[in-house]
């Protein structure tokens, strides 16, 4: 089992968590926002943040919502945090719904979870009005986090703090003192999908916990670290590692302003740290040698990277001051990028190394709080997810030949199961063993590789199998291409075509293939895929490839919808 490499602190549960750590970090800023004036910057300190969830959830209690079930659903907003904390620590239990949702599947979610209240941002006020009218749901409570006062029976979050605040002054110590179970269901968690196929995850104070030591045991940070909120907060990666785990450290946390204004929000807010899917990852990496190439400085950086590379071995870091313009250009005081979600391209990873950024890839699903591994300065191996966490189990079940299998995996962390649905949970579940339906390889240090979802694997007839992450990685490299699909088309002699949709990049097309005339470009970025498929066994060629410049289907953490993607190009 991996040994923790760095200091940790237990808790009990989040409560706890807020205390211990309140103590330490109180007047450090948790939260930094911009204001009217340039470069001039309005913060909240940790102890600020304490005092506010302490003050909603004496308010939450007044209101008669012990032990009940509260949503959260907005963008990424300070107010989104202040709620989920106030909920979980010693109110209910905290139901943080998808923000990207339509209005029916948040009405079905919001029946199914069987919630009495629910805080929202003022994009949501039409879909809550027509709940309130309809009357088909629990919820007796609409919290508006942007209301000043209560308005038609809709509560104003700002106003219940200082009703909060007023309780508290006076002697409610209901919510200070409530004691915390951390082993029951604190937490419900839709996977996504449809309404119909997401199912309810039921996490507890526990697993979370066991997780944020995990964290911190792995990946250092400190109470310096900014980190830009990116990913929505409803999924447990972003809530779990990029907003727990900084406020557990003292650090401090900005919100990304749409994903046109991450350069610059990273500039602006100084950023040190971040967590986001590889496809950001890979663009901005792509970007930065763009930039290089513009310049014509590709070889000086070459030559700069085998430099430091080589002193590296020997304990001297002169990255930063090797690459200072590429530092500036990225304000100055990234050190730290963290991926997950998918499969992370091994050339965006080493390249961001080589710079002196601390790229690492981690793995997780809701169902395990949510990380279950990744690498670190001490354990990382390129192309793999680092090795499991030091509370966690994992082994391959039913390896092939190669070594490949679905990777299951045990420990504090390990959901309680889905709530209301034995029979998917006996299926996840296997004496306390979590099938995570994604099929990996251990290497003999313990390293895990994934090769992709169990479920999207293409079985041939000579019994190979192809994974369409792994191609997609390679053709994702071809210039001027966004992203791309891989399928299999069912033949009429029983075995699959190898497909491919690939998205190309309007802007910039015309610069590298000098058109944008469709039936051309596909002849040359056909070309281009021979090229790729002359890397790779011939039974993994690609075989076939249609074109569009329209974004695939994703979920809001920017993995592919393949179900649906599946049904656009298989009539």
């Amino acid at each position: 089992m991996r040994k923790p490499i760095h200091k940790y602190t237990e808790f009990k549960d989040l409560k706890d968590m807020l205390k211990k750590t309140g103590e330490i970090y109180g007047n450090r800023p948790a939260y930094i926002f911009k204001t009217e004036k340039k470069e001039c910057f309005r913060e909240i300190t940790h102890k600020q943040f304490r005092d506010d969830i302490n003050y909603l959830g004496t308010a939450l209690i007044n209101l008669g919502l012990k032990d009940k079930r509260i949503a959260v659903i907005s963008e990424n907003r300070y107010e989104w945090g202040v709620a989920y904390l106030a909920i979980v620590t010693g109110t209910g239990i905290v139901v943080p719904l998808d923000k990207s949702l339509p209005d029916n599947e948040i009405e079905n979610l919001i029946i199914r979870s069987e919630i009495e209240a629910i805080f929202y941002s003022r994009k949501y006020n039409e879909v809550m009005e027509s709940i309130k009218e309809k009357g088909n749901t629990k919820v007796k409570y609409f919290i508006s986090m942007d209301l000043e006062k209560k308005e038609n029976d809709v509560y104003s979050q700002k106003e219940l703090m200082e009703n909060g605040k007023q309780k508290l002054e006076e002697g409610n110590k209901e919510f200070i003192d409530a004691k915390i179970d951390n082993e029951t269901m604190n937490i419900m968690l839709f996977t996504s999908g449809t309404t119909a196929m997401s199912k309810a995850v039921m996490l507890s104070h526990k697993n979370i916990c066991s997780n944020l030591k995990d964290i911190e045991s792995t990946i250092k940070i400190t109470e310096y670290d900014r980190f830009l909120s990116f990913l929505p907060l409803h999924h447990t990666f972003e809530c779990t590692v990029g907003f727990l785990y900084p406020i557990s450290k003292g650090g401090t946390i900005a919100f990304c302003e749409g994903i046109r204004h991450i350069a610059d929000n990273i500039k602006e807010y100084k950023i040190s740290a971040m967590i986001s899917v590889p496809i950001l990852y890979e663009a901005m990496y792509k970007k930065i040698i763009k930039g290089i190439q513009k310049k014509g400085k590709l070889e000086t950086v070459k030559k700069g990277i085998k430099i430091s590379q080589f002193l590296l071995k020997v304990g001297i870091d002169i990255r930063k001051k090797l690459f200072k313009e590429i530092h500036d250009n990225l304000g100055g005081n990234v050190r730290l990028f963290v991926a997950g979600g998918a499969a992370l391209d091994p050339e965006a990873e080493k390249g961001f190394n080589e710079l002196g950024i601390n790229m690492y890839q981690g793995y997780g699903l809701t169902e395990s709080s949510p990380v279950i591994a990744a690498e670190d300065d001490k354990y990382r191996r390129l192309g793999s997810i680092g090795k499991a966490f030091p509370s966690l189990d994992v082994k391959i079940e039913n390896p092939n030949e190669e070594g490949v299998g679905e990777l299951v995996a045990k420990g504090p962390s390990i959901m309680l199961g889905y709530y209301n649905n034995e029979e998917a949970t006996a299926e996840a579940l296997e004496d306390g063993w979590l099938h995570t339906g994604d099929l990996a390889r251990i290497d003999k240090d313990g390293y895990i590789f994934i090769s992709g979802r169990k479920k999207f694997v293409i079985v041939l007839k000579n019994g190979k199998n192809i994974y369409p992450e792994e191609l997609e990685i390679l053709v994702n490299k071809i210039e001027g291409i966004k992203e791309s699909f891989v399928y299999g088309k069912l033949q009429d002699d029983g075995d699959y075509k190898i497909c491919c949709k690939i998205v190309y990049d309007k802007d910039i097309v015309q610069n590298i293939y000098g058109t944008t005339d469709e039936e051309v470009l596909k002849e040359l970025i056909w070309k281009e895929v021979k090229k790729v498929n002359k890397t790779m066994p011939a039974y993994k060629y690609i075989r076939e490839i249609t074109l569009t410049d329209k974004e695939l289907i994703k979920t809001t953490t920017q993995k592919i919808k393949r179900f649906e993607e599946i049904k656009t190009v298989i009539k």
